[in-house]
Parts: structure tokens; C-alpha cells; sequence
């Protein structure tokens, strides 16, 4: 008899336990399209900011990786040409420099990244028009371009490239998830949708960088200010 009732309260456990289990299947739904991701400007205003203190706060530059070390990026300055970088040779201190007023930069370098567009070319490299090469972009408080004219690799591609050596200062920086902001001096940077996005909110200028592509966006231009009426003549 109490073989039998072992054997019943087993198999009305065994029919509780399928019942919760096929309560708890899920499938995904077909017709499901994920929403698109924010344009650079959105995101930027949106995305969540992230505590500064992991990423070098105090000191004269913020830097960070995004999570698969394709993207290097600083918030940092500019004097001129000379970009204030901490894991690459650069001649922004130089006493000679100080001519130059000293702006808020976002500073980006690729492993892998997309060549620059014919309209995105701002320089002749000397004259020769060639040497132009993607894998940089720079954010300055009124302006983003793509790309520099240079003979080599980016500091970023000589480590995470296809020949990259995975070692080096990049290799220490901290890493910015997916999703969040960081902000220094007016502008911000988000690690979002395979990329980067940097920005200045308040100018609307900003740009997407990736793997695959880049975009830039630039500040609206000013409506042309209507030509004053003419005062009407007197008798």
C-alpha cells in the first residue's frame, strides 16, 4: 500500500513539474524588428553618463577602449595640430606650442576601419594628394572630421590591427561598456552600435565611427538673416 502511494505522489510530482516547466517556455517571436539605433546626437543626450573616476579622472585627459579593442578614444586638448595623447609620442607640450590656444578635443583612433570619402578629404598631404588615410577622427567644439594624412598605422592598429602586437598603453586603458557616456569639458563620447559616437550637444556637431563605417555630423547651417526693409521715403 505504501509502495502504491510513493508511486502516485511520484507521478502527480512528476505532472506538477511539467506543468510549471511548460509554463516557462518562451519562443521568440518572428515579426520581432528591433528598434534602430539612435542617431550620434541622441544617443549622446540620452545614454547614461558614466563615473569619470575608472576612466583617469583628475588627470588632464580621459581615454578608454570600447570592449572588443577595436576603438581607442580620448577626451582630452588640442594646440593646433597637437593633440594631447597618452599612449603616443606628441609634441603638445612643447614649449614652441604655446601660441596656440589650448581647445577641448575627442580624439579617436581605429584597428580596423572604413577608407574616408572623397568629400571628407580637408587636406592635399603636402601637395602630393596622396597619404590621406582613415582610422582617425577628431571632435573640436564646432567641428568633426575623418582621416589625416600620415605614412603609417594608427598607435590603435599597431597593437589591435591584424598585426597588432596586443601590447602596449592602449592594452591598459579601461574599457567603456556598451551604452554609456563620458564626459569632459563640453563634450561627450558613447560606446554604442559596433562604435563610437562624440559630440558637442550643444553645437550639433558630432561623429559615429566603426568597423565598418563612419559618419560625420555637422553643425545646421545659420538662416541668412532677411535683408532689412527699406524706410519709406518721405513726400
Amino acid at each position: 500500500m505504501e509502495a502504491m502511494q510513493r508511486t502516485i505522489l511520484g507521478i502527480l510530482a512528476g505532472l506538477a513539474l511539467l506543468a510549471t516547466s511548460a509554463c516557462t517556455i518562451t519562443q521568440k517571436d518572428p515579426d520581432y524588428v528591433p528598434p534602430a539605433p539612435l542617431p550620434p546626437l541622441e544617443q549622446l543626450r540620452q545614454a547614461p553618463l558614466t563615473d569619470p573616476t575608472a576612466l583617469g579622472s583628475g588627470q588632464d585627459y580621459l581615454s578608454f577602449v570600447t570592449a572588443d579593442r577595436n576603438i581607442v578614444c580620448s577626451l582630452t586638448s588640442a594646440r593646433g595640430e597637437h593633440v594631447n595623447l597618452p599612449y603616443e609620442p606628441n609634441s603638445f607640450g612643447a614649449s614652441g606650442n604655446g601660441k596656440w590656444a589650448t581647445v577641448p578635443v575627442a580624439h579617436c583612433e581605429l584597428a580596423a576601419y572604413p577608407k574616408p570619402e572623397a568629400k571628407d578629404i580637408r587636406d592635399d598631404c603636402s601637395g602630393t594628394g596622396l597619404g590621406y588615410l582613415g582610422g582617425t577622427a577628431l571632435l573640436t567644439p564646432d567641428k568633426a572630421v575623418y582621416g589625416e594624412c600620415r605614412s603609417g598605422v594608427t598607435q590603435q592598429e599597431a597593437e589591435f590591427g591584424p598585426k597588432g602586437t596586443r601590447k602596449g598603453p592602449i592594452s591598459q586603458l579601461p574599457v567603456l561598456e556598451d551604452g554609456k557616456n563620458v564626459e569632459r569639458n563640453g563634450l561627450r563620447c558613447s560606446a554604442y552600435d559596433g562604435g563610437v559616437a562624440c559630440g558637442n550637444i550643444s553645437a550639433g556637431v558630432a561623429f559615429f565611427i566603426s568597423r565598418d563605417r563612419y559618419e560625420l555630423v555637422r553643425a545646421p547651417s545659420q538662416t541668412a538673416s532677411p535683408a532689412p526693409s527699406e524706410a519709406p521715403k518721405s513726400p
